[in-house]
């Protein structure tokens, strides 16, 4: 069997020579020097046993979750995942379901798309939702373009506070079209968005829109978050709303929330690496159609039955490129369906059990935090749930951490922006309780806290 990758000078050169051009950089040149990257420290080609010997050295390395009392904070959940949602999904009728273009053929799979979508919009207190997207940062870069399709301005304002991965997620939607994505000030004792900067930023009628995340980047209940609708008038709000804060907290559409997002993991769906993920997005009626991505619609079949097909199909791959809402989203059938199962085995007052467990635990790893010198726990004056921000006073924050690795501690994740040229002016850690947090671990992250400080007072 003849080769069909070349791999000798000899038959590149046809190729380029067939082309007409004198290298494979020329292949290339409309994509900006700024985005290319590279060599990405690919060694020479191997054989294949060798290969599969350095994957397995590499996966040595790793360390299981179990290992470890894990307080990862973030929007990466760790929960409990009951054993009916496994069984459920794994059915081959749905692990195997492609998009589901053939109505006639694929019933299951857009009922079931349909019930996530209604359990999205009762949980967020909106009319419609979509058949789910990639994930939840990619959901609010939508709901950013969803936006400027609703009302004209240049700047989108969230908070200052917003995780700057987000953040970076929605400057690369907002590059393209020439749009500014700018930050809100927050109170440096309650972490409370600083609502006279949004209400003078609106004034000048160049803000096509207003995010804001519940919780927030630091874990906080913004109690402000209500009032922001009446002092933006037309300009839409979109709220990131962490599901399970939704079992206990009002749906963002009952204080004018025109979009609300989320990341969908944490229902039945593992941290899994950092993925996959699951993207929530609802908006109000009347602006379905600048929405992106898919929505399955009910109706009746020719003999009166309940039916379900693909009612709104705004993405590229549908109609014309030039009239889609979204060139780049998709919807994650299998995570939705996850999510649905996880929310409908465990219920509402589970989840808000649940949800209340959390905070108990928050609170009292907060307060022995709080107790030891050297750390200010919680960091902020506001209500918060099952996360809280912890501010070191010696030491940074990467080496506090790292001690606690060194103890079998995750003890969250420090906050610092990691992009190139980013300030700093503080060291803190966003703590987050994992649904198995016991009594046990909490008092192991205490002591592995009080030795890590003291490690780093030693050696200041």
């Amino acid at each position: 069997m003849s080769r069909w990758i070349p791999d000798e000078s000899g038959e590149e050169a046809s190729l380029l020579e067939a082309l007409g051009i004198r290298s494979t950089d020329e292949l290339f040149t409309d994509v900006p020097k700024r985005a290319r990257i590279g060599r990405m420290g690919v060694g020479p080609a191997r054989d294949e046993p060798e290969v599969v010997a350095e994957v397995d050295r590499l996966l040595e390395r790793n360390r299981p979750l179990s290992k470890f009392s894990s307080f990862l904070g973030g929007r990466i959940a760790c929960r409990y995942s009951p054993a009916a949602v496994d069984a459920i999904v794994s059915r081959s009728e749905f692990y195997s379901a492609y998009t589901p273009y053939q109505a006639e053929a694929s019933q299951g799979m857009l009922r079931t798309l349909f019930e996530f979508q209604s359990l999205w919009v009762e949980m967020t207190g909106l009319d419609v939702a979509n058949a789910s997207l990639y994930d939840g940062a990619t959901a609010a870069g939508e709901a950013l373009l969803f936006c400027r399709r609703l009302h004209e301005g240049v700047r989108f304002l969230v908070p200052a506070s917003l995780p700057w991965e987000e953040r970076s997620v929605l400057e690369n939607y907002a590059s393209g079209p020439g749009l500014r994505v700018e930050g809100i000030p927050y109170d440096d004792r309650t972490g409370r968005l600083d609502l006279e900067f949004v209400r003078a930023a609106v004034a000048k009628k160049d803000v096509f829109g207003v995010l804001a995340d519940v919780p927030n980047g630091f874990g906080l209940v913004d109690e402000g978050v209500p009032e922001l609708k009446g002092i933006l008038g037309d300009v839409p709000l979109v709220v990131a709303a962490d599901p399970l804060s939704l079992s206990v907290l009002e749906a963002p559409g009952n204080y004018g929330a025109d979009v609300v997002v989320g990341e969908g993991q944490g229902f039945g769906i593992a941290p899994s690496f950092g993925g996959p993920l699951l993207g929530l997005f609802a908006c109000r009626k009347e602006h379905v159609r600048a929405a992106p991505g898919r929505i399955v619609g009910a109706t009746l079949d020719t003999e009166g039955r309940r039916a379900f097909a693909l009612t709104l199909v705004t993405r590229e791959q549908h109609i014309r490129r030039s009239k889609a809402t979204s060139n780049i989203c998709t919807n994650e059938s299998l995570m939705a369906l996850a999510f649905v199962v996880y929310a409908s085995v465990v219920g509402p007052r589970g989840l808000a059990r649940l949800q209340a467990s959390l905070a108990e635990k928050a609170r009292t790893l907060a307060s022995g935090l709080g107790s030891i010198e050297g750390l200010q726990a919680p960091r902020f004056d506001a209500p918060y749930l099952g996360e809280f921000t912890v501010e070191l006073r010696r030491g940074t924050a990467d080496e506090f951490l790292d001690r606690l690795r060194r103890r079998k501690v995750l003890g969250g994740h420090s906050l610092k922006d990691l992009r190139p040229g980013a300030a700093s002016d503080a060291e803190r850690v966003l703590v987050g309780i994992p649904e198995s947090t016991s009594e046990k671990d909490i008092q192991k992250y205490l002591r592995a806290a009080q030795a890590a400080i003291g490690a780093v007072g030693r050696t200041a």
